[in-house]
């Protein structure tokens, strides 16, 4: 090969080296220029996003949580504010050494460790925990002097949940706690996570569960400008907090309290309802707990305590206890008999004592002669009901007593309610798995009649009944709350409730059951409680067994333990010509429903009916089982009797930013109260 043919090869070859080169370079710019387009363009908004959360940072603001008040406005549930110290674990190193130096400046004991374990078990990893709630200055004091000692520990301004009036209505207002993953699980199903950022407690029981929604508020939110270590700079924007609404109950707090304190340490319940509208006046369970213990977690002690007791005082016995109605049921086995057409008002039985089916005789106690329903009524005869129940079957009987209630969900606005047992074929059938005891049997009908067999009701249910029956055959949903006021527009807003169901009881027989209540309370069983009461009361005594006592067995209650001893129950309503006031109530294992529990329901109706509030002499009379006739020494007016004075009413106080709102305007000219407090 030439020198010239040499020098255009290798001039060939370097060419194409070049161009291979620039070839790569371009791809290469190329490349960069597409992933510069990608990053720039097409991601852009992205990365602007990151870069703006680097620099800003959105805070959750918790809502101010809602009050609850009674139908007068007393506090029920507030909040306060107090210092707790608090702890990110995921930011102690060594965090057992931590709490050994912090309880050396903070009274730290071992009930706050255990406490701290248990949220920490619950909580998130990266969540901040209260070790010590409600420091004092000094502590605050002791902990800031020395807190560079201590990362990832601060000092934080918290609200805290309160109820003022301790026991009292407890079982109605429930309780918060600390939020558990089974709480998460019920926000997430309602696709309300957003409005939980940062709030840490729920409404776990009674109104704080019922109206979560109404009481815990709208969540806001604070985007803040921060350095590059992090530290907060400018507040950039603010969406405002709205505060949860006050829930305005129906519940009278004072008779409430009264009641409470007029069942002393005997078990029960009692349950009083405005049959004009379904109103709760008062629902009591005794015993009664304190709420406050919850709201920070019990400790071990007093959870034992409360769960392991006899008494069972966390057990709502008013929503969720079901008992026997005994002759309390009686009157409304007398409308049935004549709403159906299966006896006359004026069909005369002969109660000589027993009652015989198949030969097996059944026990009335006493014998009543020659009866009719009023009659039967006033002298509660057992085999006047024996034979009644009887002609009428199960079936009768179970289809007229459903519209009632009996033996179902009421509709109350608390969760958890018992459903009881209204008997019937269907019902027995599929309760009992021995084929023996599955089929319906003419005996099972015979006790229906007097209110014991199979027969379990809820005092709720038993109230709402007499109320239904005390306006005529109109029943309403028996509801707590009696509206809310708005933390945004400064107003009471009503809160619905189902249309009220006409039952269409004839005026005529609705008459016959009045004149034998009220002769129960005239001339019958209550006479000596009702008798001399400025107002006209019907009524009806109950006794329902809590052990079966054999029918050759004579019932000896000093012969039983406490526990096996019967049952003492009351109904009743006033005033007779204009109902205002429906009670039904239960003093467990108590004995005859008029030595008991008819000496409450009179203390109830002269609050709700005059205006008088008891002597302590007879407070203490009705505590001990020893109030026999009408109320002893000198009774006192309700507006002079005084409440705690962290109860105060808040109607015309500044509860809060929101809340302004004076008696009248609050509650409206709907508001129905009793006399003495008008």
């Amino acid at each position: 090969m030439t020198d010239f043919e040499e020098v255009k090869h290798d001039s060939s070859r370097f060419m194409l080296r070049v161009w291979v080169v620039a070839l790569a370079v371009a791809l290469c710019l190329a490349l960069l220029g597409i992933r510069a387009y990608y990053l720039q363009v097409i991601r852009h908004d992205d990365f602007m996003r990151r870069a703006e959360s680097n620099r800003t940072a959105v805070v959750p603001i918790v809502p101010y949580r809602g009050n609850i008040v009674d139908r007068n406005g007393v506090l029920l549930a507030s909040n306060y504010s107090a210092y707790t110290l608090e702890i990110w674990p995921s930011r102690v190193r060594d965090l057992e050494g931590t709490l050994n130096e912090l309880a050396q400046i903070i009274d730290i004991q071992p009930i706050h460790r255990r406490r701290f374990a248990r949220l920490r078990s619950e909580a998130g990893p990266y969540d901040s925990l209260p070790i010590r709630t409600q420091l004092t200055e000094e502590e605050v004091a002791r902990f800031t002097a020395q807190s560079y000692r201590f990362p990832g520990v601060q000092i934080a301004a918290r609200l805290f949940r309160s109820y003022p009036m301790g026991t009292t209505a407890s079982h109605v207002v429930g309780y918060i706690g600390r939020i558990n993953q089974r709480d998460v699980e019920r926000i997430e199903e309602r696709e309300e996570e957003a409005n939980y950022r940062g709030s840490t407690h729920i409404g776990k029981t009674g109104i704080e569960d019922r109206y979560e929604s109404e009481l815990h508020g709208i969540t806001g939110v604070e985007e803040l400008e921060k350095s590059s270590a992090g530290r907060p700079i400018r507040v950039m924007d603010t969406s405002p907090a709205r505060s949860g609404s006050t829930v305005v109950l129906s519940l009278d707090v004072k008779l409430q309290q009264l009641i409470e304190r007029l069942y002393g340490n005997r078990r029960g319940a009692l349950v009083a309802i405005d049959p004009q509208n379904g109103e709760i006046l008062a629902m009591v369970s005794m015993p009664t707990y304190d709420p406050n213990l919850f709201v920070e977690g019990i400790d071990q002690e007093n959870w034992q305590a409360l769960n392991e007791s006899l008494d069972r005082p966390l057990f709502n016995r008013a929503l969720r206890g079901t008992y026997p109605p005994g002759s309390t049921y009686k009157p409304f086995m007398a409308l049935a008999a004549l709403e159906t057409g299966s006896r006359g008002a004026n069909t005369i039985i002969q109660d000589n004592g027993t009652w015989t089916l198949a030969g097996h005789n059944y026990r009335s106690g006493h014998a009543v002669g020659p009866t009719d329903m009023r009659r039967s009524i006033e002298r509660s005869s057992n085999v006047y009901y024996y034979s009644l129940a009887y002609e009428m079957g199960v079936d009768k009987i179970h289809d007229f007593m459903k519209p009632l209630g009996f033996g179902q969900i009421t509709g109350i606005d608390l969760n958890g309610e018992g459903r009881g047992i209204l008997p019937s074929r269907d019902w027995k059938r599929e309760a009992f798995s021995d084929a023996r005891r599955k089929n319906w049997i003419p005996g099972d009908t015979v006790s229906l009649g007097i209110g014991q067999g199979y027969n379990s009701f809820t005092m709720l249910q038993l109230a709402s009944a007499v109320a239904t029956l005390a306006n005529g055959g109109t029943r309403y949903t028996p509801h707590l709350a009696k509206g809310r006021l708005d933390a945004m527009r400064n107003e009471l807003l009503g809160i619905p409730q189902p249309a009220p169901e006409p039952l269409g009881y004839s005026k005529e027989n609705i008459q016959v059951i009045f004149d034998g209540m009220e002769r129960v309370a005239q001339t019958g069983s209550s006479r000596r409680i009702f008798g001399s009461a400025p107002y006209r009361s019907a009524g009806k005594t109950g006794t329902a067994q809590a052990a079966t006592v054999g029918q050759r067995e004579r019932y000896n209650a000093a012969k039983l333990a406490e526990s096996q001893r019967d049952h003492s129950l009351y109904i009743a309503f006033a005033p007779v010509e204009n109902p205002q006031i429906a009670i039904a109530l239960i003093v467990e294992n108590a004995g005859f429903g008029a030595a008991a529990a008819a000496p409450i329901a009179r203390r109830v109706m002269d609050y709700w009916l005059t205006g008088q509030y008891p002597s302590e002499e007879d407070i203490l009379a009705v505590q001990n089982g020893n109030a026999t006739g009408a109320p002893i020494g000198v009774p006192r007016r309700v507006e002079d009797i005084s409440l705690p004075a962290a109860s105060l009413p808040l109607f015309g106080q500044q509860a809060h930013a929101e809340t302004t709102n004076t008696p009248s305007e609050a509650l409206g000219d709907s508001d129905r109260q009793p006399v003495a407090q008008r």
